[in-house]
């Protein structure tokens, strides 16, 4: 998700906290942290496919899914 998105959701939330927003800010609001939620977890799935467990032994074991 690029920086200038992250930023807009902010700065709503922040006027949410503060004041009321119209229908137009309340749509956009919902669509950004859509947005957000799929950016974040799609870069958690990255970061845990490409995690590697090793066991006392020296095993090691992936956490990715086999499918």
């Amino acid at each position: 998700m690029e920086k200038s998105r992250i930023e807009r959701l902010n700065e709503l939330a922040k006027k949410a906290k503060t004041s009321s927003l119209s229908e137009a800010e309340l749509a956009e609001r919902e669509l950004l942290r859509k947005e957000y939620i799929a950016s974040f977890r799609s870069n958690l799935k990255a970061t845990l496919d490409n995690t590697v467990i090793v066991d006392k032994n020296g095993n090691r074991r992936s956490l990715r899914k086999d499918n």
